[in-house]
């Protein structure tokens, strides 16, 4: 954990008072005087650390400045809590609340020191990136060069978190060397040096530099020491536990135990998990188990903590917030009263339109689809016409034409002419008879499994093995006729597809049912191909057929990886009208 100084902050408390003393209209003195006060008690109860209880008081003040318009005092109160928020640890809340009060903030200096906190919220979120760029607008706002360290020094410790070393070295290292300038030495605070030369030592040490690291952080220490610093001690002693972790354990152990000790004195709890952290990871004390309990008890114990925090914050938000909507309530009641009697008259107007529009738009979606429905009809008509005609003219009447030349050229007296004629006309006569098969009309009755298993046996061959698994598990008496016979024409095209494409010598297709839909798994060991060509493959003819019943179809292939299909068809909607 790297700190900065945060001196401006007395400037802002200061600027801040000077606001008080603005001329107060009588009428107001009262309410002020009493948001004041409560603003008052508390700044005190943080200064006790009584959290919860300054987080009322500022809420409630926070509620009366705002009938008073005084955005001044509404974004230093908001400054304040999420200055509450960000010591227990509710940095996303933190940024919530500083957020509202740039909303209120005409001051320059209010406003960069919020950018300044958003950057340490967003730092310890671990949003570097974000963290950064809040700094730098901070950095852009302040016009006092001491000021300007603190938001410099955020920078470097970003990029020191970040392991970006060489960029936080040469702004540490300008930073302690403006110190020593005119105007700047005589206003810094001795422990504005230490906490430079401790992370400009910390920073070399970890850049590879450990002579010169370590020489800073001494100097640095030492410092704090005579300055009777002991806050600013912990994180002297972290950085040197950490310098000994790779050089001399026993002192790594002594360091990390003062600075436990410190921290716990001090009800520091960030800085006691750090201490726990590097002795447990040095794991050269018999204690380490010890140590490695009080880790995870105080981690435990530290998240329950500022989980608590966050909800009684959250819940005196929300009382605060209920108090004034219920003001707010009061008024618009009487307003919705009378919007509602317009209301009534309105939704009844609304009503006789929407009605009107609904029964057009019916009207005009039915006759949509069924246009729509006879378009795929036809289609699918016609391109199984168009297959069938394609299959005839490039299976058959070539064949047939060969078959006549044959005829005519060859002597059929000859016996072995003979029977190669009567062979050819066997084999067009079984091609014919396929692709009758293919498209003859289908039995959607108690044999339409037969008929299934029957058309896939054709393609069941020596070369093939066709696997077909739950296809007569079905209960195929509550399926309409026209999506039996969709299912068959389906596998009828996926089977021709696969025989003339595929080259596959494995096919599995499963049936299932989930009481709303029939799906149909198809798989092949084929050689695929590129889902931009599945088209051309002649598959948009079962597409069409598909949409025709409302089903879906994913198709899953790559070139040498198989051919995939899974088919949805719902078993009770009907078809579409």
């Amino acid at each position: 954990m790297l700190r900065s100084p945060f001196f401006y902050f007395i400037i802002v408390l200061f600027l801040f008072s000077c606001e008080e003393k603005k001329t107060i209209n009588p009428k107001t003195e009262s309410i002020q005087k009493e948001a004041f006060a409560l603003r008052d008690e508390a700044i005190k109860s943080i200064e006790e650390q009584n959290f919860n209880t300054a987080l009322y008081q500022f809420n409630k003040s926070k509620a009366l400045f705002e009938t008073l318009k005084d955005s001044a005092n509404i974004s230093y109160i908001l400054l304040q809590i999420a200055v509450i928020q960000q010591t227990n640890g509710d940095y996303y809340g933190s940024k919530e609340t500083m957020t509202e009060a740039l909303q209120y903030t005409k001051n320059k200096l209010y406003s960069a020191d919020i950018n300044n906190r958003l950057g340490i919220a967003d730092k310890e979120l671990s949003l570097y990136e974000s963290a950064i760029s809040y700094y730098k607008e901070a950095l852009s706002e302040f016009e006092d060069p001491l000021i300007k360290h603190a938001p410099l020094q955020n920078i470097a410790a970003v990029y020191i978190q970040q392991k970006k070393y060489d960029k936080a070295i040469p702004i540490l290292d300008s930073l302690l060397g403006s110190l020593s300038k005119r105007g700047l030495k005589e206003r810094a605070l001795p422990s504005d040096k230490s906490i430079l030369l401790d992370n400009l030592g910390y920073a070399y040490f970890k850049n590879g530099l450990d002579e010169k690291g370590f020489n800073l952080m001494n100097e640095g220490f030492q410092i704090r020491i005579e300055t009777k610093d002991t806050y600013g001690s912990i994180e002297s002693y972290l950085h040197l536990a950490d310098y000994y972790s790779k050089k001399n354990l026993q002192k790594s152990d002594e360091n990390a135990l003062a600075a436990y000790n410190i921290s716990t004195k001090l009800n520091s709890v960030d800085e006691r998990l750090e201490a726990l952290q590097i002795l447990i990871s040095n794991n050269h004390s018999a204690n380490t188990s010890k140590y490695t309990q009080k880790y995870f008890t105080l981690n435990d114990s530290i998240i329950k903590i500022r989980n608590n925090f966050k909800n009684k914050f959250a819940k005196i938000k929300y009382d605060s917030k209920k108090e004034k909507d219920e003001n707010e309530k009061l008024r618009l009641e009487k307003a919705e009263n009378e919007l509602s009697l317009q209301k009534a008259s309105y939704m009844r107007i609304v009503f006789v339109i929407v009605f009107v529009f609904l029964v057009v738009l019916i009207a005009i979606l039915i006759r949509y689809y069924k246009n729509k429905n006879k378009a795929i009809e036809l289609k699918t008509s016609y391109d199984t016409e168009t297959r069938i005609a394609k299959k005839i003219h490039d299976e058959l009447a070539n064949d047939v034409f060969n078959v006549i030349a044959f005829a005519e050229s060859q002597p059929l007296s000859a016996e072995n002419s003979k029977e190669n004629l009567l062979q050819k006309l066997d084999d067009i006569y079984g091609r014919v008879r396929g692709i009758s098969r293919e498209n003859n009309s289908i039995d959607t009755g108690a044999n339409f499994t037969r008929s299934i298993k029957e058309m896939l046996s054709v393609y069941n061959t020596r070369e093939r093995n066709i696997i077909v698994t739950n296809l007569e598990e079905m209960n195929w008496e509550s399926i309409d006729d026209m999506k039996k016979i969709t299912i068959s024409r389906i596998l009828q095209e996926l089977m021709v597809n696969m025989k003339k494409h595929s080259k596959a010598n494995l096919v599995v297709i499963k049936f299932e049912s989930d009481l709303k839909s029939i799906l149909i798994s198809y798989m092949d060991n084929g050689v695929g191909c590129e889902k931009s060509t599945i088209v051309k493959n002649g598959l948009q003819n079962m597409v069409n057929r598909l949409l025709a019943v409302n089903g879906t179809i994913d198709i899953d292939t790559e070139p040498e990886k198989g051919f995939r299909v899974k088919i949805i068809i719902p078993e009770q909607t009907q078809i579409k009208v």
